[in-house]
């Protein structure tokens, strides 16, 4: 088992800056590839991104790419994602989740999830 605590959320104005923060326990957190997902009020899960176990590889989204960064630091069973030139269509509640295996956009592959935390950019 792994559970996994989203944080970092909150309200921000467009072009501004957030960074989350999801803190990991149970088995071994530096096997697993991680993923960041958000899903809007009305609108399907989406893949925001996610990175190897290793940190080596990164994947993101084509709307994100460019403004979001996802990193990892396995000794303290961290990941985080940092968001930049925020838009209003950001907006959302985002999780991290954990899979075995390699980083996949299918939301549905994913073995474990967070609670999320919700971000908020105003226009």
């Amino acid at each position: 088992q792994v559970q996994l605590v989203e944080s970092g959320g909150g309200l921000v104005q467009a072009g501004g800056s957030l960074r989350l923060s999801c803190a990991a326990s149970g088995r071994t957190f530096s096997s697993y590839p991680m993923g960041w997902f958000r899903q809007a009020p009305g609108k399907e899960r989406e893949f925001v991104g996610g990175i190897s176990w290793s940190g080596g590889s990164k994947f993101y989204a084509d709307n994100v790419k460019g403004r979001f960064t996802i990193s990892r630091d396995n000794a303290k069973s961290t990941v985080l994602l940092q968001m930049n030139s925020l838009k209003p269509e950001d907006t959302a509640v985002y999780y991290c989740a954990a899979r075995g295996g390699s980083v996949t956009a299918a939301s549905g592959l994913y073995e474990y999830w967070g609670q999320g935390t919700q971000v908020t950019v105003s226009s």
